[in-house]
């Protein structure tokens, strides 16, 4: 299961970087909203709407897959052909829309354009959720992830996880930008190249490469359950006796504080480091005063 949601994340990571709208909502984000208070709530409120589309899609794809359970080696072969095509897909660049099999997209997508704030912002993140050519056999390689689960709960959070993926990096891009510069923007694009006469994107290849590394490992695992987790047992108890020990009252109080702490230091160190970069006058005002 770690394995499935770590490939969700980078996924929507991914997806955010794909070639056709590389880096099109950092730049965005980075315009239209600045401050990084109101950019960290612009976020929440995008992911808000990445929620309201895709999860509903993985409970019923989930939920599919719960009736499949019986025939669990078709399930899981059919899974990993499906996998693997979409990886060779997205290897090729040869994508697909799947905005266009929910109704009313389209217009949602107007709507999105049309308001501002934060209504926007919500509007834009049900619709980038499922909208992108380039991003289409992303998608449709987390909902096959979240068939092959055969768990409608366990598939909506697959593709929760899959809109965080798209969020986290989407935030701190945005909050960046200014300091990337034309080259780091442009390392994030990738590059295309030509192979067999073909032209090809590094994203793309790579997105596709670890799409059919996934579908030969869910079939090689049967479905990821003969997988090794990536923490192992003993790890986890440990942790699990931790977060018991730190369940009570006063450890809860404590932890409040001391994030309450840490919040405010990070706010004290930000706003004296503006007021002295407000007091050196600029280089240019110098001058003149001379």
């Amino acid at each position: 299961m770690e394995i499935g949601f770590l490939t969700a994340f980078l996924g929507g990571g991914l997806a955010l970087l794909s070639p056709c709208s590389a880096l099109l909502l950092p730049a965005f984000f980075a315009a239209t909203v600045g401050r990084r208070m109101a950019l960290l709530l612009h976020g929440a409120v995008f992911y808000v709407g990445l929620v309201l589309t895709l999860v509903p899609f993985g409970l019923g794809i989930g939920a599919l897959g719960t009736l499949l359970l019986e025939h669990r080696g078709i399930l899981i072969g059919v899974t990993s052909l499906l996998l693997v095509s979409l990886g060779v897909l997205q290897l090729l660049g040869i994508g697909f829309d799947l905005s266009r099999m929910v109704p009313g997209a389209r217009a949602l997508h107007q709507r999105a354009h049309a308001r501002t704030g934060l209504v926007r912002t919500l509007l834009l993140g049900a619709v980038s959720g499922v909208a992108g050519f380039c991003a289409g056999p992303i998608l449709g390689a987390v909902l096959t992830l979240a068939l092959g689960q055969g768990s409608a709960w366990g598939a909506g959070v697959l593709l929760a996880v899959y809109g965080a993926g798209m969020v986290i990096p989407l935030v701190v891009i945005a909050a960046l930008w200014q300091r990337l510069g034309v080259r780091g923007q442009r390392w994030l694009r990738g590059r295309s190249f030509t192979l067999f006469g073909r032209e090809l994107h590094t994203t793309s290849v790579l997105t596709g490469l670890v799409m059919i590394g996934v579908g030969l490992l869910f079939w090689a695992t049967n479905g990821l359950v003969a997988l090794p987790a990536l923490i192992p047992a003993s790890v986890q108890a440990a942790l699990q006796a931790r977060m018991t020990a730190l369940g009570s009252p006063a450890a809860q109080v404590l932890g409040i504080l001391a994030l309450a702490a840490a919040a405010l230091a990070a706010w004290f160190v930000i706003t004296r480091r503006a007021r002295r970069r407000s007091a050196v006058p600029h280089p240019l005002e110098q001058e003149q005063t001379r």
